[in-house]
């Protein structure tokens, strides 16, 4: 522990002989001037990476308005799971026997016809033993714009079914809330 001393001793005053009060002043204001350019590191451009040059991700560029039953539908931007309405629920329903969940996760989806955004509540629901399909455009992953954890109120990587007598996963719904402004 001596020999820690000794050296954080021996280098603090060797810093406060070489520095001034004025030099880290400029320091300190040239780190408080470069703090707005942060932003724009290669760190925020990487998600700006995944859309083309219309601003399009490749989940809007593919979306399609006719089929809720599909992954591909343009409300199913951010869901994870088995989506309702292959399991005799609707896009935004649950089926017979099961009730959605108290809370949620949201997405910011385009709709391909108008062109607009729209912001999607997306809730599970529980209650009965998970939905079996064997139809592949049941079971979404879709992550458009997904956050993660850290973010939790737009994660679709967490069973949402909190709050319930019975946590038990069904499916997932996707209820339009209204336009994103």
């Amino acid at each position: 522990m001596i020999v820690f001393d000794t050296f954080s001793e021996r280098f603090t005053r060797r810093f406060a002989r070489a520095s001034s009060r004025r030099s880290m002043l400029a320091r300190f204001g040239a780190a408080m001037l470069a703090a707005p350019a942060f932003p724009m590191l290669p760190v925020a451009r990487a998600r700006a990476a995944d859309a083309d040059v219309n601003g399009l991700t490749d989940f809007e560029r593919n979306a399609q308005t006719k089929d809720p039953a599909k992954c591909s539908y343009w409300r199913h931007c951010a869901i994870d799971g088995i989506l309702c309405g292959c399991c005799g629920g609707g896009v935004h329903t649950c089926p017979p026997g099961a009730e959605p969940s108290p809370i949620c996760w949201i997405g910011t989806c385009r709709n391909p016809d108008d062109g607009r955004h729209y912001v999607i509540a997306y809730r599970d629901c529980c209650g009965r033993s998970a939905c079996t399909t064997k139809d592949p455009d049941c079971a979404c992953d879709t992550n458009d714009r997904d956050l993660p954890i850290y973010s939790p109120f737009n994660s679709n990587d967490i069973l949402w079914c909190y709050g319930k007598a019975a946590a038990t996963y069904h499916c997932s719904t996707a209820v339009l809330m209204g336009q994103a402004s």
